[in-house]
């Protein structure tokens, strides 16, 4: 398969003229269209929660409002039922929330329904950016991934499945916080599972599928749902994920100084900041500050190959050059780490790229090794290594030639064949014996 790496090839003034000719596109089409009327989250009521019962008391997953849209692709209707889902959910700091799903019902369905839980890649730090707004009508630039994220789940609605996609980040875009992710995808299958307006059978069965911002969804999900939804774990039958965030503190290091992802860490700094509840612009020399008030509700749309070059130690105060002097970094980064909430009870699918030199990361790294541009292919394998020794069935594929984009393209058509088998009832497969060892993924010590 020939390698897509035409965004690693793209200059970075040529990124900046393609989201300014996007954002006039979307300028256009939002006078020229119905979604001109579509209230963005912040000021639609149905994304708030209106009733007398406060929300502690209520059971994570039940549905509070619903409402039904025609789906929508850059602001223009399909003759497609979507409905919209308010269901109570948890924060990252077991707070609870509320949050919006959108379910998609296929034309023609024969035999026992099948549901597919779609966790989006929107990656944004912009509450306006959700896959519910963009499906009901609004548009933003940020938006514009859940729109691209049409082609990817109409092979699923052809062959009569049902999909969910729920609003991953929760109502505050809370970027990177994989727990919260998790939480609030277990919620939404409950959700949709649960709500007469979608009506699916009482046994339906469901499958977790996320690429990148939504493996992470996808995979903290799986891990989470024996503990937190055993409701849910018992309808899952198997879960696919590609390009996954396995240990963050890791991460950060890998894109730093990089050309196409270095932006990505003023984001996850803000994305920490506001799910944890913790002030880390202290830690920030001048720049830091600037570019943390600059990104509050960036997308990543917004930093991909804006900041070539940009390392932690060029937005840090001097005694702050390893951020591993951070306390309040190292236990948020440690509380991020895959696999140290629990171990998922069905089968996974795990596609990882390894050809990060053609996004413009160096794979040279102690312990850190090659990637795919952003994720680290050794933790991946580490991973899928750990619950290979739980007991998990894992199908796990290292693409040697690929990055982060064009592994996607892999993993598209292979999660596809591998669905139909998990809801075919067939055995999964798994090559636990011939993955290569990978990183440690030990916590980071205490400063």
């Amino acid at each position: 398969m020939s390698e897509i790496d035409h965004v690693a090839r793209r200059r970075p003034a040529s990124t900046q003229r393609w989201a300014g000719l996007i954002a006039a596109t979307l300028a256009i089409l939002s006078v020229a269209s119905p979604a001109q009327a579509r209230l963005p989250p912040g000021q639609d009521p149905f994304y708030q929660y209106s009733g007398n019962t406060p929300l502690r008391d209520i059971a994570p997953g039940t549905v509070l409002k619903t409402r039904t849209v025609p789906y929508h692709v850059v602001g223009f209707p399909l003759p497609i039922k979507t409905t919209q889902l308010l269901y109570r959910s948890t924060g990252q700091l077991g707070q609870p929330t509320v949050n919006v799903t959108s379910v998609i019902r296929p034309l023609l369905s024969l035999g026992r329904q099948k549901l597919i839980s779609y966790q989006s890649f929107y990656d944004s730090l912009n509450p306006d950016d959700q896959p519910s707004y963009a499906i009901s009508g609004g548009l933003t630039l940020g938006g514009l991934i859940p729109n691209i994220e049409t082609a990817l789940i109409a092979p699923f609605l052809a062959q009569g499945y049902s999909i969910t996609i729920p609003d991953t980040q929760g109502q505050k875009a809370n970027f990177a916080a994989g727990r919260e992710y998790g939480m609030n995808t277990l919620d939404s299958l409950r959700a949709t599972l649960s709500s007469s307006a979608v009506g699916l059978p009482a046994d339906t069965k469901a499958a977790l599928i996320g690429y990148s911002g939504g493996a992470i969804a996808t995979e903290w999900a799986a891990e989470l749902a024996p503990s937190y939804a055993p409701d849910m774990d018992r309808r899952i039958v198997g879960s696919s994920m590609g390009g996954v965030l396995v240990h963050p503190g890791h991460n950060l290091h890998y894109v730093d100084g990089s050309i196409l992802w270095a932006g990505i860490m003023p984001m996850a700094i803000i994305g920490a900041s506001r799910s944890y509840e913790v002030d880390l612009t202290p830690y920030l020399n001048d720049h830091g500050k600037m570019l943390h008030e600059r990104l509050q509700k960036a997308s990543i749309i917004n930093v991909l190959g804006q900041y070539p070059g940009l390392t932690w130690a060029s937005m840090a105060k001097p005694e702050y050059q390893s951020p591993e002097t951070i306390p309040a970094f190292v236990e948020i980064v440690n509380d991020l780490i895959m696999s140290t909430g629990g171990t998922p009870s069905a089968p996974m699918l795990i596609r990882q790229g390894a050809a990060g030199e053609l996004e413009g990361t160096l794979g040279n790294k102690p312990g850190i090794g090659r990637g795919d541009g952003v994720m680290i292919a050794g933790d991946v394998r580490s991973l899928a290594l750990e619950y290979c020794a739980r007991g998990v069935k894992v199908q796990y594929g290292q693409s040697e030639l690929l990055s982060h984009v064009g592994a996607a393209a892999a993993w598209i058509p292979e999660t596809l064949l591998w669905i139909n088998d998990r809801f075919a009832g067939r055995r999964a497969p798994q090559n636990c014996a011939w993955i290569a060892p990978g990183n440690s993924l030990a916590p980071i010590p205490a400063p």
